[in-house]
């Protein structure tokens, strides 16, 4: 039986203990500060990446892995015999998919497969989570494919976003939007939708009022959620994504409720104070 190798972006925020247990490999986008490329995860950590941006008043470029980059991450798996299969950081929102496909052309047939999640964040961690379970158990890359093809469309995930600032510097709200948005302290909750984000809805007040709605919109899918596992996110907001465990804990049948931290890519488009809420419609 051949052996397979799973690996997943940076996006992915995947809880780091859950990735050292089972030995996922990580191949890190970067955070690109005028000619300084730095491996997401890896060069700058998110505080970092908050302290640069308050200091320089402008955000990083992000930029996905080069094909140099994967090929350089699969070939000692291939060379030990491994099949290595990649899920990607969503299509629509990268060249990390396609970059990913152009590093697995120059290997053998078979030895890399190349799986695009849709999603992001730690709605790609989930989708890992299930392929490495499925990997355990014994199955093959294109059983496990087919479960994650069968479970892409059923990945729900929302993000409450804190600041308008980033969407602001980013180029994704006006400055008028961020002015009057922070004047009417409106609280913009954004989800994945056919591997875009879109934004869902805004909530007006204050930021435990969005966290509120946030976690009733997915206690509303608790008698049609799959109940192996949840995924808390943040940025930098640990007391309210530990809060939030805890709520499921309590009001939902969950195996395994986990929490990650976003990295330096989530983080750059979000900021600070960002939480999310990632899990399946069984």
């Amino acid at each position: 039986m051949s052996r397979i190798k799973i690996f997943a972006d940076s996006t992915s925020d995947l809880p780091k203990t859950w990735v050292q247990q089972h030995e996922v490999g990580i191949v890190p986008l970067y955070a690109v500060f005028g000619d300084e490329s730095l491996k997401d995860g890896v060069e700058i950590s998110p505080e970092q990446l908050y302290a640069r941006v308050d200091r320089e008043g402008r955000l990083p470029k992000t930029a996905a892995p080069s094909p140099a980059d994967f090929m350089a991450s699969f070939g000692p798996y291939i060379d030990q015999g491994y099949q290595v299969l990649f899920i990607s950081l969503s299509s629509e929102l990268s060249s990390t998919y396609q970059n990913a496909l152009i590093a697995s052309g120059e290997f053998p047939d078979g030895s890399v497969t190349v799986f695009d999640s849709l999603n992001l964040s730690s709605g790609i961690g989930v989708m890992v989570m299930k392929a490495v379970q499925a990997a355990e158990q014994g199955k093959t890359i294109t059983e496990i494919v087919d479960i994650l093809t069968e479970m892409r469309p059923k990945v729900e995930i929302e993000f409450v976003i804190d600041t308008l600032d980033y969407l602001y510097m980013g180029g994704r709200c006006s400055g008028m939007q961020n002015l009057i948005g922070s004047l009417l302290k409106i609280r913009p909750v954004i989800k994945v939708t056919d591997g875009k984000m879109t934004p869902a809805y805004k909530v007006r007040g204050k930021r435990e009022k969005a966290i509120d709605q946030m976690m009733n919109n997915a206690l509303s899918n608790v008698d049609v959620m799959d109940n192996d596992t949840i995924i808390v996110v943040h940025s930098m907001c640990e007391e309210d994504a530990l809060a939030i465990q805890k709520t499921l804990h309590e009001k939902t049948k969950a195996k395994h409720i986990e929490m990650a931290t976003a990295g330096c890519v989530i983080s750059s488009h979000c900021g600070p104070k960002t939480i999310g809420l990632v899990f399946v419609r069984a």
